[in-house]
Formats: structure tokens, sequence, C-alpha cells
């Protein structure tokens, strides 16, 4: 999947003499006020003495995520200049002793949001190192990310159920007629550390943009099997990695009781999807695993009509899984993926599976289960057991799994659990991605909870309030065979039903991509 049509170009002009039609510079708050960040020099410079003035007359604070548009007139060669607020400076160190790549990311966001009629743009904000090159560039395309495919007129319309999720066009365009072109402006962007970036960033922003376009397709057109398809389709485009779809009948001959479990309230049959990419030159392998349950209304332990607007994300982690999957092959990363994407839409039926029941997982175990509506972690279940037969390094899932998160670190936080050694690098990858990401443990005593079943060897959900989403993880983990492993709950921040804010846009956010990602970089290079 695509971004907009759009030109990209990494160049060192100065930002007062370019001849794009809009100029973005960031705008700061100072111990003495407002102030230019790194980048805008040359356009206060321009203006000379009347810039504080006209700050001040603007009423331009400078924080974060402050924009404020004015025609440039005759003091730079742009028609539009367009201040972008960056809050206080960071404390962190940064080389240029100002902003953060997370206060950089949001900034570029919000511009790209604030220029919807220019046909070319140049941004200047702070981009003197690597990382903040890539903060630029992730946040500006992240930025101009809008789901247009079911709008009257979109090029994408088609009713949706036979191209849903299969072209390779991320469905966004900005509002108006949009910039053709886009120029990133940084001091070393002659540099071939910079310029990797740049390149890295917009495979990277692609694969976030193509998550999001997953999880905003309506339900109806994104089943289990048009998913399946629309990750076959993508994946056909991508050199290196392979495929194979297991459909009901394959998954019983398997033996996925946890799937079809859960997939057979529906008339739209469950799928497993497995990726593998596989360089000559790998110097490690992960397990991916991804919940993809494309509608939840509980089963039969059914939602309420309110809990189930957004359940079409239900699949984000799955997305999630295959969209990092695909960014590593196109990065060309020197680690195998070996990634696991079950399938199934959990449904009300005559043939939905019941409180009371007994599931034969993949593998053996059998699991008592007692709420419909804690069905990810059984499809989740046999794809773990599947990832554990490759015999990876490390095996690392991600789900939109529990309430119980959302409750505990509120809907921009996902909680990370597992092995300390997997979970430590999580961290330090999400760190590195900007995305916000919190340790959480798993108790000894939820050994006691997991087995109370007195049917069965687990139990899938006992009804206690407390530590709903401690317990999920703890059932997971019994299906790791005690491989390293790592349980990314993104079940918070998986979809902002609230409106844009910097590089986050309405509906799905994609994350969990960027933090995959920076964990294979990171262990691609550390040996």
């Amino acid at each position: 999947m695509t971004l907009p049509d759009i030109t990209y170009t990494l160049r060192t002009a100065s930002p007062a003499k370019t001849r794009a039609e809009a100029v973005v510079v960031g705008i700061g708050q100072g111990a003495k006020g407002v102030e230019v960040v790194a980048g805008a020099e040359d356009v206060k410079a321009a203006y000379g003495r009347r810039w504080q003035g006209l700050l001040a007359t603007l009423g331009v604070s400078g924080k974060a995520g402050e924009v404020t548009r004015l025609p440039a007139g005759d003091e730079i060669g742009a028609q539009l200049l367009v201040l972008v607020g960056l809050g206080p400076r960071s404390t962190s160190g940064l080389s240029d002793g100002s902003h953060s790549a997370d206060a950089v990311r949001r900034a570029a966001g919000a511009a790209a949001r604030s220029v919807p009629n220019a046909t070319s743009v140049a941004v200047a904000l702070p981009a003197d190192t690597p990382e903040l090159v890539r903060a630029v560039t992730e946040g500006y395309l992240l930025g101009s990310y809008t789901y247009t495919s079911y709008k009257s007129g979109s090029a994408k319309s088609s009713g949706g159920k036979s191209t849903a999720g299969k072209s390779d066009k991320a469905g966004s365009k900005q509002e108006g007629n949009g910039p053709s072109d886009v120029a990133i402006l940084s001091a070393i962007a002659r540099r071939s550390d910079a310029v990797t970036a740049f390149e890295e960033a917009q495979i990277v922003a692609q694969a976030i943009a193509g998550t999001r376009e997953w999880v905003n397709v309506p339900p109806a057109d994104l089943t289990p099997p048009a998913f399946a398809d629309a990750v076959v389709h993508v994946a056909g485009l991508v050199e290196g990695v392979e495929t194979t779809v297991y459909d009901e009948k394959q998954l019983a001959d398997l033996g996925c009781g946890g799937i079809l479990a859960v997939g057979m309230g529906s008339a739209a049959m469950p799928r497993l999807v497995e990726l593998t990419y596989s360089p000559d030159d790998a110097r490690g392998h992960i397990a991916l695993v991804g919940k993809g349950i494309t509608f939840d209304s509980g089963g039969l332990t059914i939602k309420p009509g309110n809990s189930m607007s957004t359940m079409k994300s239900d699949m984000a982690g799955a997305a999630a899984v295959a969209q990092a999957t695909f960014a590593i092959a196109r990065l060309g990363l020197p680690v195998k993926i070996s990634a696991f994407i079950p399938m199934a839409e959990n449904m009300v039926s005559g043939s939905s599976y019941r409180p009371g029941d007994v599931v034969t997982h993949y593998g053996g175990k059998t699991v008592e289960v007692s709420n419909m509506d804690a069905e990810g972690r059984m499809i989740l279940a046999d794809a773990l057991v599947r990832a554990t037969e490759v015999s990876p390094d490390a095996i690392i899932d991600v789900a939109t799994l529990t309430g119980h998160m959302v409750m505990a670190l509120g809907d921009r936080v996902s909680g990370v659990l597992g092995s300390t050694e997997i979970v430590d690098r999580v961290l330090a990858a999400a760190d590195v991605a900007d995305e916000q990401m919190w340790p959480m443990p798993i108790p000894e005593w939820m050994d006691e909870r997991i087995r109370s079943s007195k049917v069965a060897d687990l139990n899938q959900h006992d009804w206690i309030r407390w530590g709903g989403g401690l317990y999920a993880a703890a059932f997971l983990r019994e299906f790791t065979d005690g491989l390293p492993w790592a349980h990314l709950d993104i079940a918070g921040p998986s979809f902002n039903s609230g409106g844009a804010s910097g590089h986050l846009t309405p509906g799905g956010t994609g994350v969990a991509v960027a933090t995959l990602v920076d964990y294979v970089r990171e262990m691609a290079t550390a040996q």
C-alpha cells in the first residue's frame, strides 16, 4: 500500500529562498517567549525587525500543534508561510538543543494538514540528524493520510466488496487538491545516513498507512476471507515474502480448535495466513503473531451496542504484523520473519461456541470457555503454538486484546508483557519509534487462576474484574513453549475515535508497526 501520489525530495535549500508555494517552519517556546527552531533561521532573518512584532500580532504562542498561516509577502520566495508549534525545548539532550523527534514528528503531521491547496510545499523543521530527518518525513507522510475509499467521487469508491483492502494504494488523499511535490529541507541532505533515513522513513510510513487502511475498511467488506486475500495480494508485491493460507477445512485438519470455535458463528469462515521472509544473510529469526478479529460482536456474550461501534478495529494487531513484515522485507533487513495471522469474525448464530464448551487447541491443550467476548486469546493460542514450531529466537504477538489494559493505561499507551529480556527490547524499540508502551507484570498467582477449570487444562476466563489484562497474558504464555516472548496489548491506541492530532489521524493508527520494525532493525545491527 502507498500514500498519496506525492513526490518527496530531501534538499539543502534555504526556506527563505525556496520557490515552493508554501513553506513550513517551526516555532517553539523558549525562556523569553516564542522563538524559531532549527531550520527556520533564514525566514526569521528575511523578516528582520518585523518578525517578533508579526508573531505577537498573530498571537503565535509556539505551543505544540498550533498552526498559523499567513501570506508570505515579498520577504521570502514562497507565497504562503506556515508556522507550526513544537512546544518547549526538549530536556533529552538532542544535538540541536531544541526539540525531540516526537515533537518534530507531530509538528510535521500537523503541517501536512495545513496546506491543502498548495501544489508544492517545503518543510523546514528541525532535521539536522538522521533521526530528525526520519521524524519529519514520517510525520508529514502520516499526517497527510485520510481514508477516502467510501467517499462519493473517490477514485477507489466501488462499493467496497471486490476491492477493499487489496489495492497497494492506501486510499489517502489531502483535502482539496493537495501538493504534488514536498521537499524536506535539511542541512545534512547530502549525507548518506540522512538519505537512508529519508528513504527508510517512507517505507515505514507506507506500512503504517497500510495498517490504517485495513483497520478503516468497513467490517462487511473485510471479512476473514477478504482480509486474507488482501494480505496475499500485497505480499505478492513484496519481493521475498511467501504466503500460505489455511481455510476452515484445512484448519480443521490441522486441529486449530480455537480459530474454528470463534469463527464458526459467522457466515464468513475463518482463515489462518502465514507469511515468511527468509533473507539469505539472516542474523536471527523472529516470529510475529497478530490477532485478526475482523469484527467482534462479543458472540453469545454480546457486547452493548455502543461497545461495538469500533470493533472493526479488532484486527489491528494482524494488520500491524502483516505490514511490519512487508516493511522489513522492503528494507532488506537481514532477519528471518515468520508471521502467523489468525482471522475470524466473532458473531452470534446457532453455530456460535457456547459458555461451558471445551476447545482443543492446536498442539493438544484443552480450554474451558466461559466468555465468548474473550475470543482473541482463543485464536492467538493456535497461532502461538504454530509459531513455536519454527524455533524462532523470540515470539512477539500484537493484539487488541483487553479492555482491562485500556482501563489501566488509557487509550494512548500499549501494555507490554512477557519475558523480561524481550519486553525490554520492545520498549527500547518503542522509544526509538516514538510509540508509547509500558511494561506490565504477569504475577505468579495468575497461574492458579488460569488453571482453575475442573474439566480442562486451562480456563479461558474467570470473570474476576481485577487484572484481566494480566490474566490474558498469562493464558497466552501457556502456548509459547517457554520460548522468549512478548505480548503487546494495543487495545487502547490502535484506534483514534477523536480528531486528528499531530501525525495521528482519525480511525486506525497503525500502532506497533514502527516498533516491530525498529526491534528487527536493532536485531539486524547488533550482531
